[in-house]
């Protein structure tokens, strides 16, 4: 794409305008760019980057935070669907998310039904999960587990990168230094203060990081350079979709011809309105997140990109009521 070719889609929030969507995207693209850095590349300044950063982490619900890749650690991943008594969703929702190895939580279904995303650190964490815990909680009435098998967008990959806000130069520009590559993904037992201090703040300093793992600057700079060149982490920009004008989310339960499998995988990746996507082992076999401006769009999403792909022979739709951790934290009710 050229740069005479952007076009960047008007939101409809009424609070943001272009401006922080492409300050989103560029933090897309490197999570620890200065807002110097940003601002120069952008073409406004620095302060002006830090007044919207700020505002957009006090009113969009903004965090750049490291995230552990089970994918690239070689860890199980599981979506798990729990159909609940009414009146107790919630009350599991919020138990789910105290735990380290659940990642994603939402509310379901009329408040029914709990969406929890879990990457356990061990089989005895996933077995005390889903043989222990789960199976003795009186109000679950219906457990369904879908393992993730491969991810075809989400991630490391943004989904605001599909707004298209930037240029290629732009990106091209943002881009962090060429890391050295690692031979192996991997999280070493002494490099759980540094992971923890990132996952509480991705743009943590170089010396709130030294003061946090005790280690050296240049030590802990080496140390962090390859752990996001290994990909055993990443930097992932969190926000309220509703900051963008994306009011709706709903999970997508997808059953395709196993031929199809990947073709739709991969198509679906490409869609605007796909914020996720994973080929999973369990009663379908493509999970996916679909974010719109309503329910009209989702209908219209539903209906025609959607549906009017090869191989797909069923497809259901779970709204979303309520988000109640995303990635790293436990979100506030609002």
């Amino acid at each position: 794409m050229t740069e005479s070719h952007v076009q960047v889609p008007v939101m409809a929030s009424g609070t943001f305008d272009t401006l922080d969507l492409r300050i989103l995207s560029a933090l897309e693209v490197d999570g620890r760019a200065s807002f110097s850095r940003i601002g120069a590349v952008l073409g406004v300044s620095d302060q002006t980057v830090a007044r919207r950063f700020r505002r957009l982490c006090a009113e969009g619900g903004l965090r750049v935070v490291a995230v552990r890749d089970p994918e690239r650690l070689g860890q199980d991943q599981w979506m798990l669907r729990l159909r609940c008594v009414p009146d107790t969703a919630l009350t599991i929702a919020e138990a789910l998310a105290k735990r380290p190895d659940t990642n994603w939580i939402a509310l379901a279904s009329g408040g029914t039904e709990v969406i929890c995303g879990t990457w356990p650190r061990s089989p005895g964490d996933r077995d005390d999960l889903l043989l222990g815990k789960l199976p003795r909680t009186p109000s679950v009435v219906e457990i369904r587990a879908h393992q993730l098998l491969h991810r075809f967008f989400g991630g490391p990959d943004g989904w605001v990168r599909k707004f298209r806000a930037l240029t290629d130069a732009e990106i091209d520009a943002l881009r962090p230094e060429e890391r050295p590559d690692s031979a192996q993904a991997r999280i070493d037992p002494e490099d759980e203060p540094l992971v923890a201090a990132l996952e509480r703040d991705g743009r943590a300093g170089l010396h709130e990081l030294q003061r946090a793992t005790g280690r050296s600057e240049s030590a802990v700079k080496r140390r962090l350079s390859a752990l996001l060149a290994s990909g055993a982490v990443y930097l992932d920009v969190e926000y309220q979709p509703e900051a963008l004008g994306h009011r709706v989310g709903a999970a997508l339960w997808i059953t395709t011809a196993p031929s199809a499998l990947h073709s739709v995988g991969r198509a679906l990746a490409g869609h605007a309105e796909i914020a996720y996507v994973a080929a999973t082992a369990g009663p379908s076999n493509i999970m996916a997140t679909a974010v719109a401006r309503n329910t009209a769009g989702l209908y219209a999403y539903l209906s025609g990109p959607l549906g009017a792909l090869p191989g797909v022979r069923h497809v259901e739709a779970t709204p979303y009521l309520r988000r109640v951790k995303q990635l790293t934290y436990q979100r506030q009710p609002r």
